[in-house]
């Protein structure tokens, strides 16, 4: 016999039970810890940061760390942890744009391909597949050949190379669900195609979209790091971690600190998104649901 209190109890929902399990996932929590403590000193990088990023002082060039520069600083004397910080702000807002822009794009591209089929959907599926051949972060360097460099055009290259891989995904699930039993029963009802599309199927692909895309923010993390360590990214005096890198490896035998300490933050940086997005796409896998 159950009593009225049992009956009351309701069952979690998704996300509350994936919420559940990705706080079970210690690695994960530390790593999501991690990320919001970079994102925070970031976004308060004008009180934090000890001097300007851009501030040149030919007097203190290429000094080890210390108490006055607690990174040291680079060759034109400019504090090399204000960088750090100030080119946190470049890396994570690029990776955070580029993922929301990817999905705007990809996940309703994918849907109505997947959903509608035929022409429609070869269409769709051999620019994707096309896109898809090229190395990603080969084809946005050609881009920013064409372009030239700069956070703008940085920041439309990655998007191109990055909604491919979202409208992949989305149609994979799409085409899973069109054939559903509330998907006939929503057609039954006459319901038209575009509310079954976004009433019914899209919401039933958002798990995989929140997985896909915070597996792709350290992916442009790092295509970012790539195209601005070989000079064609972020513009200086700008900084991102990548850039800082690309400046002074060559200096590293004899002022390591200068390429060290952005290399360590951007490692940290990509370690933790990749384990907050394992930590999610095991939180949100069906298997773990079972």
């Amino acid at each position: 016999m159950t009593t009225s209190s049992d009956s009351r109890i309701k069952p979690r929902s998704l996300w509350q039970d994936a919420a559940r399990r990705f706080a079970r996932n210690r690695l994960a929590v530390v790593a999501l810890v991690v990320i919001l403590l970079i994102v925070l000193v970031t976004l308060l990088a004008p009180v934090l940061a000890p001097y300007p990023y851009d501030k040149q002082d030919y007097k203190a060039s290429a000094q080890t760390p210390s108490r006055q520069h607690l990174m040291g600083t680079d060759l034109l004397g400019r504090d090399v942890f204000s960088r750090v910080i100030y080119g946190g702000r470049i890396s994570i807002s690029l990776a955070v744009l580029v993922q929301l822009a990817a999905v705007s794009i990809g996940m309703p591209l994918g849907a109505w391909a997947g959903f509608k089929g035929g022409k429609t959907d070869q269409v769709v599926m051999r620019v994707v597949d096309f896109m898809m051949a090229i190395p990603s972060l080969l084809l946005a360097l050609l881009l920013l050949v064409a372009l030239g460099p700069g956070y703008s055009n940085v920041l439309f290259a990655l998007i191109v190379v990055s909604w491919p891989l979202i409208c992949r995904l989305v149609r994979g699930q799409v085409l899973s669900l069109r054939e559903s039993e509330f998907v006939v029963a929503a057609r039954a009802s006459g319901a038209s195609d575009r509310r079954i599309v976004m009433k019914h199927i899209l919401p039933n692909t958002i798990s995989v979209v929140i997985v896909a895309a915070t597996l792709g923010l350290p992916a442009t993390i790092f295509r970012e790091a790539g195209l601005s360590f070989i000079g064609i990214g972020i513009v200086p005096p700008t900084p991102s971690w990548g850039q800082m890198v690309g400046e002074n490896y060559m200096a590293i035998q004899s002022s390591w600190h200068m390429s060290v300490f952005p290399a360590l933050v951007l490692g940290l940086a990509i370690l933790a998104f990749t384990l907050v997005g394992d930590g999610l796409q095991d939180a949100l896998s069906p298997r773990e649901r079972r």
